[in-house]
């Protein structure tokens, strides 16, 4: 199903296919992409959902150069519409249940895989050269067999087995779908940039809190959350949006992205926040559990050397709680 806000025109920046359009990132995507002069096809869940795209509508140039699609990750011929005639595709779509999944199998994984393989098919049957795929630096960790006193960086990657054993499904399905890709990816010789972000914060453009900041405000309201074995940090949704495009235009980009400001402990993490919003019940972390993760002020090298300047912790935080005051979430 196609919703067109006018005529796609013949944008100076191309045309381009963003799935998860009117998520937490990829909003700000589509919105740097309209920006840049990009022509944008975005996939929802459910046109027939204001909550999906009135806020991607309502974006300079969406009038124009935004037409949206509706797409179920589990179709492949829902898939194909959105990807025919694109030059470029930034995958985003994947399910984000970060709660007890009473199914993971179909809620998580099947979506999270076979929805990372359908359109990595479709872009390569429609002669999609580039693609630049969303993973998580939950791809990353825990890696029991990291070097004890290195920074962590590109080469780990999570332990599937552990984590399933944890149930920590969300975190299976990112490191599933990263490694089918890459499979993928070798075996059909598509070109492939995969990004790796952190706990993504920021002001979202979404009507409503998306997950990750859910997690902020319960970690505001006094929680105490379980990711000893995963946290490495916290990066801003904009740098996200804004290295997506960068691994996209420089086709010299090649393997996996981590993508966080700071690497930094939960302990860190919870004392920043206490510090910043006295205010509010933040319970300070009385042990560190997080004696394998080394400090780094700058762990994504690869993106800084591709020129992404990250916004600095407390401006990220700062811009997050402004944006959940004025949406009465907190």
């Amino acid at each position: 199903m196609e919703l067109t806000g006018g005529d796609s025109g013949c944008a100076r920046g191309g045309l381009v296919c963003v799935t998860g359009g009117s998520g937490f990132i990829g909003s700000w995507l589509v919105r740097l992409l309209l920006d840049r002069g990009y022509t944008v096809h975005a996939t929802v869940q459910n046109l027939q959902d204001e909550g999906e795209t009135k806020h991607l509508q309502a974006l300079d140039g969406a009038d124009t150069r935004l037409r949206l699609f509706q797409m179920d990750l589990l179709d492949p011929a829902s898939v194909r519409p959105a990807v025919e005639g694109v030059h470029g595709v930034f995958h985003l779509a994947s399910p984000v249940i970060l709660q007890p999944a009473r199914d993971p199998e179909n809620e998580l994984l099947l979506p999270a895989v076979n929805g990372t393989l359908n359109v990595l098919r479709a872009a390569k049957d429609s002669g999609i050269k580039r693609v630049v795929l969303v993973s998580s630096q939950t791809a990353m960790c825990p890696s029991p067999d990291w070097p004890a006193g290195k920074v962590i960086d590109e080469d780990s990657w999570a332990d599937a087995e552990i984590l399933k054993k944890l149930e920590l499904w969300y975190n299976v399905s990112k490191t599933l779908a990263e490694k089918a890709a890459w499979d993928f990816a070798g075996e059909e010789g598509l070109q492939l940039a995969v990004l790796n972000p952190a706990m993504v914060l920021g002001p979202t453009l979404t009507p409503a809190a998306t997950p990750s900041l859910r997690l902020l405000m319960l970690l505001l309201g006094g929680e105490r959350l379980d990711m000893d074995l995963f946290f490495i940090g916290c990066v801003d949704v904009r740098d996200v949006a804004q290295s997506l495009v960068v691994l996209y235009e420089n086709t010299s980009a090649q393997g996996r992205h981590l993508c966080l400001e700071s690497a930094a402990r939960l302990i860190d993490f919870h004392d920043q926040l206490a510090n910043l919003y006295p205010e509010f019940p933040v319970q300070r972390i009385q042990e560190d559990k997080q004696g394998w993760l080394v400090r780094s002020k700058a762990p994504s090298k690869k993106l800084i050397d591709l020129g992404v300047h990250f916004t600095p912790f407390d401006k990220t935080v700062s811009d997050t709680v402004d944006c959940l005051r004025s949406k009465g979430e907190i």
